[in-house]
């Protein structure tokens, strides 16, 4: 019996003339994804990623469970391969899914024939599978409208396979696939949330911490090196830039206006993540900024930080509520660590009275005692870098 992983693609399908180019680069993303767990052969036919060991200990579980988390997969089944003849998958269907048809109360037989020169259509070869899986485990009753397992049948180029019901992917599209961008990562639920989705739409992402040791602790940066760390499951390696901040931070407090605190502090975030940017190849800023929810966050505030640049600011959350970011955060994995209770460098010289609605104009006129240039200067030249895998 020939065991192997059927990866169905999303969106990828609907490419046109360019669609190779995103089927190579899921096919290459599944390879790193498979490499620390064995060796395996995946190849691409017909809108399937087909994953076979490459070898006899390759551990099929471990590469089925990592394959949940590569972007551009949409769901994805252990099946089994045989010969293209009845015969063949009526004995692979019955030894197969002994397991699953002796727990089933019902059944239903799913065919799908993409070599067309095979002989019967799809529904010969669902009513003959049936009627042998039937024969085969009679306490399994046929239930063609509300079945409790659905066996699938798929009759493809080089072989014909038997599965049950697939499991959902990640969905999106592959990493890699739509260009590069920088993500501000703080130690915060948000920050994860807004990566991973933009991950998800195939960005490679260069994530950046702003770090104002001593009011910032290690075990600050510690924890949102580790909330990178636990991304890495999505996006692929990546590479931190820790961005020192401490000065930058002071020099507000001494000579700005409090109520514009952190609108110049993350003016300053984002003079520097251009920065960053250009020198990596980057071409957008993802941030987790959601509308209304501080108050840097109203629209007034954000046009305020964002007019100090020259390119797109990508914000996934921007119209989500705290329940639905607290899920996702959940659910991939970020949520215990960001809720450790470490500052970051946002919660640092907080005004008292924060202004929620300012002018472009009342923002730079705060700033202009500052030497912009050299204190962005300063905190390039003390960039530090961290390798996620």
């Amino acid at each position: 019996m020939n065991d192997i992983i059927l990866c169905k693609l999303g969106e990828i399908v609907l490419k046109g003339l360019n669609r190779k180019s995103f089927e190579q680069k899921l096919v290459s993303n599944i390879k790193h994804k498979l490499f620390p767990i064995g060796r395996f052969r995946v190849y691409c036919m017909q809108s399937i990623v087909y994953v076979e060991a490459g070898e006899e200990n390759a551990d099929m579980d471990a590469a089925f469970e990592a394959l949940q988390q590569v972007f551009g997969i949409i769901s994805l089944t252990r099946a089994a391969a045989c010969e293209k003849n009845m015969d063949a998958i009526i004995a692979l269907a019955i030894d197969y899914l002994k397991d699953a048809m002796e727990s089933a109360a019902s059944f239903k037989v799913e065919s799908k024939r993409s070599d067309k020169s095979f002989s019967l259509t799809s529904i010969q070869i669902s009513q003959q599978v049936g009627d042998a899986l039937s024969d085969a485990y009679p306490d399994c009753l046929v239930d063609v409208h509300n079945p409790e397992l659905k066996v699938h049948i798929e009759v493809r180029d080089l072989a014909a396979y038997v599965h049950a019901a697939p499991v959902p992917g990640a969905g999106g599209m592959p990493v890699g696939s739509n260009g590069v961008a920088l993500t501000l990562l703080s130690g915060g639920i948000d920050s994860p949330v807004s990566t991973y989705m933009i991950a998800k739409r195939g960005v490679r992402l260069i994530p950046v911490h702003f770090f104002s040791f001593p009011y910032t602790s290690m075990q600050a940066k510690e924890k949102v090196i580790e909330l990178g760390r636990q991304l890495t499951a999505y996006t692929g390696k990546m590479t931190m830039e820790i961005v020192p901040f401490t000065h930058i931070q002071e020099e507000i407090r001494d000579k700005c206006p409090e109520e514009y605190f952190t609108l110049i502090m993350r003016r300053f975030m984002m003079r520097i993540a251009q920065r960053i940017a250009k020198d990596t190849g980057a071409k957008a800023i993802v941030t987790g900024e959601n509308l209304g929810q501080v108050a840097s966050q109203t629209m007034e505030a954000m046009a305020s930080t964002q007019a100090v640049l020259q390119m797109p600011v990508l914000q996934p959350l921007i119209g989500m509520d705290k329940e639905e970011i607290v899920r996702l955060s959940r659910k991939i994995g970020t949520f215990e660590t960001s809720i450790l209770p470490y500052e970051d460098c946002c919660t640092v010289f907080t005004p008292k009275h924060p202004r929620t609605h300012p002018k472009v104009s009342e923002v730079e006129e705060a700033e202009a005692p500052l030497d912009v240039d050299a204190l962005v200067d300063e905190a390039m030249a003390g960039l530090e870098q961290v390798v996620l895998a």
